[in-house]
């Protein structure tokens, strides 16, 4: 078991990534609205999400490079190279910032369903200072510059997150064979497309992918650990899903569709099933919240490092301003309660255009016997591949659709 827990590492840090409160919520939504009947969009978000994630895993060991440095490296056409790296560049590092507010508001609603809001008034403006605490938490971390330190933290903090959502699910008491058929037998019930989209596109995030390739070269140098590589993603994203999935069934065991975010499911749950149930929910919301504030900026400061062609680790000073000024950026606008709703719904556009994109050029790489070697793709992991890179394009149309409200 201490073998195990030792070798976890990267995968989880993933996990801790695409569980973030976007996630939480909307797997809240779905639960609420439509109970168990679309576990299995998880299901399925989850198996792509393994496999995409087990090629860039394999990809950050054996080449022992970032996947925006291969990309860099292997495209040869400088248009083409300078449209992929300026699309890259938008859809992570200008999107992380803006989302990270989002990130730190979701640890400041944990927070807040135990310890109520703590507001303060500047300028006209009212400033919460939970932002401050969640914000100087993911700052010190980050600061502090060492991988081994940081994935300690943040596989505590999941496993933390983990018992939490799994415990106020198991208190719900469930019924195990309606699970199973939610999980089984794909429904679309009406007015459910849009969530399928988001529990996928929650899931399945451009970047995790380049933050996973640069994470394994961090703490594994030789292909002989590939078994170990492997494992480490499995399991990891096996668990993030669990924890998805929890929330639904939590969420379904709720009547009340007044509910926009999972601050609302813990206050419902605590006259059915008494008040520690909050607590759980609450503290798995703040685990989410600071995991998916500390892997956005780190996430970000890989890419620019990897597309720009820096050089130096954790501590150069290049790699700490990128997250640091996403990280301000994030607790400027969660202090204030600003939302820039036009940068963002740029970043979605870029992130829905990024998906499709970055899987088809991983797909091209993994290919690559320059590359990978022996390692390279076999026929059906390129099999599995495409079918994911088809449905990756269909989502990516429609999340660029939604931000134009064509849907």
């Amino acid at each position: 078991m201490i073998k195990w827990f030792k070798n976890l590492g990267p995968g989880t840090l993933v996990a801790a990534a695409f569980i973030g409160p976007g996630t939480v919520t909307i797997c809240t939504l779905a639960g609420v609205n439509f109970g168990f009947n679309l576990l299995w969009a998880m299901l399925l978000s989850i198996v792509a999400t393994i496999v995409l994630q087990e090629m860039v895993a394999r990809l950050g060991i054996i080449s022992q490079k970032g996947l925006s440095e291969v990309i860099r490296n292997e495209i040869k056409n400088p248009v083409v190279k300078q449209l992929c790296i300026a699309l890259i560049l938008v859809a992570i590092v200008i999107g992380n910032s803006l989302y990270e507010a989002g990130n730190i508001g979701g640890g400041i609603l944990g927070l807040e369903t135990v310890f109520g809001k703590h507001t303060v008034s500047v300028s006209g403006f009212s400033m919460n200072l939970l932002s401050l605490l969640v914000g100087g938490i993911a700052f010190v971390l980050l600061y502090i510059g060492n991988y081994k330190f940081i994935e300690k933290v943040l596989v505590s903090l999941v496993l933390v997150m983990s018992v939490s959502f799994l415990i106020t699910a198991l208190v719900t008491k469930p019924n195990i064979l309606e699970i199973l058929k939610g999980l089984l037998v794909p429904k679309s019930p009406e007015g459910s497309l849009l969530t399928i989209i988001g529990l996928i596109g929650t899931t399945v995030v451009p970047y995790n992918l380049f933050l996973h390739a640069s994470l394994v070269k961090e703490k594994w140098k030789s292909e002989d650990d590939l078994s170990l590589v492997r494992k480490d993603t499995i399991i990891s994203i096996l668990l993030g899903g669990l924890v998805s999935m929890a929330i639904i069934i939590s969420a379904a065991a709720i009547s009340s569709t007044n509910i926009n975010n999972a601050a609302d499911l813990a206050e419902s749950l605590v006259p059915l099933y008494g008040s520690f149930a909050k607590y759980f929910l609450a503290l798995g919301l703040f685990a989410a919240g600071i995991t998916s504030a500390i892997t956005a900026p780190l996430a970000a400061a890989y890419v620019a490092k990897g597309c720009l062609g820096w050089k130096g680790e954790m501590k150069s000073r290049s790699f700490r301003m990128v997250w640091m000024f996403i990280l301000l950026l994030g607790v400027l606008f969660s202090s204030f309660g600003i939302k820039p709703i036009q940068i963002i719904k740029i970043a979605q556009i870029a992130n829905g255009l990024l998906l499709p994109l970055i899987a088809g050029i991983l797909l091209w790489i993994m290919n690559n016997e320059n590359v990978l070697g022996k390692y390279k793709n076999t026929k059906w992991q390129n099999f599995i591949g495409l079918c994911i890179l088809t449905f990756s394009i269909f989502l990516g149309l429609k999340s660029v659709l939604k931000v134009f409200n064509v849907f």
